[in-house]
């Protein structure tokens, strides 16, 4: 139907007859959180999937972020991207820790390494990149920097789930890495989220934080918080675990027609597929040159909206220019032309495995000229 309004993304969503039956053995069990049996089997059923060693569970993907600075002890400032969504600098806010900006690469708009080494001080103590649109961050150059300089890394990886490179799991890189999985996610549990760690130790370490510092029935070790994930939310996540990669499939035949397409418009740029990389298709963002396309990345934005067809400007505006971060030194525009220039250009177009042909034909045709 031309009318019916076609959104940037949709949950994937398990099968109403067999959630009903997880929720009656819930129901049963009178077990629905505090670390039952299907989070443990998530946690054990994820790892696998993901080629992990330690995943802990989180009820959102905010958290992990918050909980990562706290098991890590740090402080001070951390490098951090200008292009990506609010959380990952809330969380250093959180914290009480200052986030210095740095530009991107405009090959990925993952953080230029290049640039990390520039801001490097004595006051600064981690980095926090994000692997923005799944697309990997330079995880070997990132990690050089860091044990050069002796300085903690956490990816953000909310939009990351199962990707690899050549065959390895991009959530091992850094020192932690952390998952989201909103619902909007690739992967979803409603809401939820992860910590993904190298070793037993740091796992039992974060399982205490996140459940008020609480190492035993009468021993507290550390002020944490309540962000564990329940019985409802971790059974949902078992039977969308079990659909993800048809999913993932669909996701990447939207892609390539996307591709197909757009590749003979003059003035829209996008990403084709890095060789060696499992993507997962997360998001599909076009960058609109104005001066070349003849039309305003805005312009197109609300023409498309206008013709129920949602994309999102995403990640704009950047959020160094939000009033919380907008008077550091680091979030000037000089400072970050890279970030600033794609921020005015980016739309991400309708990326999700409910899409039809018609829904690709009906999008592509607000796009070409």
């Amino acid at each position: 139907m031309e009318n019916r309004q076609i959104t940037v993304t949709s949950p994937l969503l398990p099968d109403l007859e067999d959630f009903q039956q997880m929720l009656c053995k819930i129901w049963n069990s009178k077990w629905i959180t505090n670390n039952g049996y299907f989070h443990q089997k998530l946690e054990k059923a994820l790892a696998e999937y993901l080629k992990v060693p330690y995943i802990s569970l989180f009820t959102n993907g905010t958290l992990p972020l918050i909980t990562a600075l706290q098991a890590l002890r740090v402080t001070g400032e951390v490098i951090t991207t200008p292009y990506s969504f609010v959380a990952t600098t809330h969380a250093l806010w959180w914290n009480g820790i200052k986030p210095v900006f740095v530009d991107i690469d405009p090959d990925t708009c993952n953080l230029d390494p290049a640039k990390i080494e520039a801001a490097i001080t004595p006051r600064k103590t981690a980095i926090m990149p994000v692997h923005c649109y799944g697309k990997p961050c330079d995880i070997v150059t990132i990690q050089e920097i860091a044990d050069k300089y002796g300085l903690k890394v956490i990816y953000d990886a909310a939009h990351a789930f199962g990707v690899e490179v050549n065959g390895e799991s991009i959530l091992k890189a850094g020192d932690l890495s952390t998952l989201s999985f909103h619902a909007t996610k690739v992967y979803n549990t409603i809401e939820g989220g992860a910590l993904v760690m190298r070793d037993e130790q740091m796992k039992k370490r974060i399982d205490y934080l996140k459940n008020f510092g609480f190492a035993g029935e009468t021993e507290v070790v550390a002020p944490g918080i309540n962000s564990k994930m329940d019985e409802v939310r971790a059974a949902y996540g078992l039977l969308n675990l079990k659909q993800v990669d048809k999913a993932i499939e669909v996701r990447q035949q939207v892609a390539i027609r996307y591709r197909e397409v757009l590749r003979d418009i003059e003035g829209i740029t996008f990403f084709d597929d890095i060789p060696g990389v499992r993507h997962n298709y997360s998001y599909f963002p076009i960058f609109v040159e104005a001066d070349k396309y003849g039309t305003t990345r805005d312009e197109l934005y609300f023409k498309m909206k206008e013709r129920g067809v949602l994309g999102r400007r995403y990640f704009y505006p950047l959020i160094s220019t939000f009033s919380s971060y907008r008077e550091l030194e680091s979030a000037g525009e000089n400072n970050l032309p890279v970030a600033t220039r794609l921020a005015s250009e980016v739309i991400c177009l309708p990326m999700h495995h409910e899409l039809s042909q018609d829904d690709i034909t009906r999008i592509l045709s607000l796009l070409v000229k």
